[in-house]
């Protein structure tokens, strides 16, 4: 994390504290995490240097950019396209040739890229999405906030054995955006 420029991932205005450790204002409604949830949620992945990655809620690009420091691959997914856009290019700036960035519903991963050794989610799903279970490589770990309202989330980690037998961990309490689905008519 210490090679990893946080100011340059947060709005001018917020650039006073960057380095604080607490979640940021990023625009459009979406929050930077602060660096102990970062650091957390990357330790649990336990990240080596031949990973892939997928990374749910490119945000701003600093938990990507964390990883891109220590995996071989990272695909970002964003829902937003202002917020895609502009990560794409400070990712780019930065120098981060190893990160894909695309905009779409992330509860529906990348499959065109799968399976992935890690996936890492930085928004809170009612339900870990089946989608994402069936991206994860055997032997694979998952990160994601399980919950429904702001204090009833829980940092979850999902593992998926080499005979593809999934097992769930409850860990941290934590508060993040939702993770929104497109809903199918």
């Amino acid at each position: 994390m210490a090679h990893v420029p946080r100011h340059e991932f947060v709005p001018r205005w917020e650039k006073p504290h960057a380095y604080e450790n607490r979640p940021l204002s990023i625009g459009q409604g979406q929050t930077i995490s602060q660096p102990y949830i970062v650091a957390a949620m990357t330790q649990m992945l336990h990240p080596r240097p031949d990973m892939r990655v997928l990374e749910i809620g490119t945000g701003c690009g600093y938990q990507a950019a964390v990883l891109a420091e220590v995996v071989a691959e990272v695909w970002s997914i964003e829902r937003i396209p202002e917020l895609a856009e502009a990560a794409a290019a400070r990712l780019k700036r930065l120098g981060y040739g190893n990160i894909h960035v695309k905009t779409a519903d992330g509860s529906t991963g990348w499959p065109e890229h799968a399976p992935y050794d890690g996936i890492l989610v930085t928004a809170a799903g009612r339900e870990i999405p089946t989608a994402l279970i069936d991206q994860l490589a055997p032997g694979g770990r998952m990160v994601i906030p399980v919950g429904i309202g702001r204090y009833e989330q829980v940092l979850t980690l999902v593992t998926k054995n080499k005979d593809e037998e999934v097992r769930e961990e409850r860990g941290l309490p934590v508060a993040f955006v939702p993770l929104i689905t497109e809903q199918k008519t």
